[in-house]
């Protein structure tokens, strides 16, 4: 009796951890800048930032209609370094080499970095995409939905910006293909 109790105890103990794994690669690791800047220097990726407030109500609905999706999650997690950066942080953040500060105005402020990667345009929210140097790629403000998002990040995941307009990209993009496809290791 003793053991068949101990050995469901464990089968359940042994699920419940399994389980908070797969949970855990379900979601997207988001990461501090300081922590993308130390990754940057072992192993170089693209970054993808997502610019949010806490006042902001449709970054609220991108948070869960767009990126606890298990797809994009994992699609994230596998080609990206991932921030998700408050653009009204207060404390300075050293990246690239640059200090940024909190910059008082109105009822708010703003940190100048969500100023120099949205280049100049708060709008909330704005998921912007930096190369593996750190640079600028492109920002781009609204809510994206899981299927306009997964084709977003794929344009920039793999280079597509560099010689393919984004209309034909779209035009010949196909939905959820992220879904079925084996991502690169």
């Amino acid at each position: 009796m003793k053991k068949s109790l101990r050995l469901s105890l464990f089968s359940i103990l042994l699920s419940f951890l399994a389980q908070s794994q797969l949970d855990a690669q379900r979601k997207i690791q988001w990461r501090t800048w300081e922590e993308v800047e130390k990754l940057q220097s072992v192993e170089p990726r693209k970054i993808f930032v997502d610019v949010y407030t806490e006042w902001c109500g449709w970054c609220k609905k991108m948070d869960k209609a767009t990126f606890q999706q298990d797809h994009i999650a994992k699609y994230v997690n596998e080609n990206y370094y991932a921030v998700k950066f408050d653009a009204e942080h207060r404390e300075n953040i050293n990246f690239n080499g640059k200090v940024y500060k909190f910059v008082k105005g109105g009822k708010r402020g703003y940190n100048e970095l969500a100023v120099e990667i949205t280049r100049g345009k708060l709008s909330f929210p704005t998921i912007v995409f930096l190369d593996e140097s750190n640079n600028l790629i492109q920002p781009i403000p609204g809510f994206q939905n899981s299927e306009t998002f997964e084709m977003i990040a794929t344009f920039f995941a793999e280079d597509h910006f560099k010689d393919t307009p984004w209309k034909r990209y779209t035009a010949t993009y196909k939905s959820n293909s992220l879904k079925g496809i084996p991502v690169k290791n």
